[in-house]
């Protein structure tokens, strides 16, 4: 399989960039606003999770990474 991979929940207020097997960012909204967190996954539940949203079990889908790009851009800070 190729990285990236891009998918979301269902509900569509989290999104996810898997970049690795054991890898992921992963973009949630609360209210308004989007929040950014990065995984490195070591714990065998944790790898699991991460294949069912490779396979796209309910509840992840697949995510265009056009949609990704566009809501991870407004959610970091250039550098300065």
């Amino acid at each position: 399989m190729e990285f990236p991979q891009f998918r979301k929940l269902e509900n569509g207020r989290s999104l996810y960039k898997i970049t690795a097997p054991d890898q992921f960012i992963e973009l949630q909204q609360i209210g308004s606003n989007w929040f950014v967190y990065t995984f490195e996954l070591q714990q065998f539940p944790d790898l699991l999770r991460l294949q069912d949203m490779l396979s796209c079990q309910v509840p992840f889908e697949v995510l265009d990474a056009k949609h990704f790009n566009h809501i991870y851009q407004q959610t970091t800070q250039p550098n300065v």
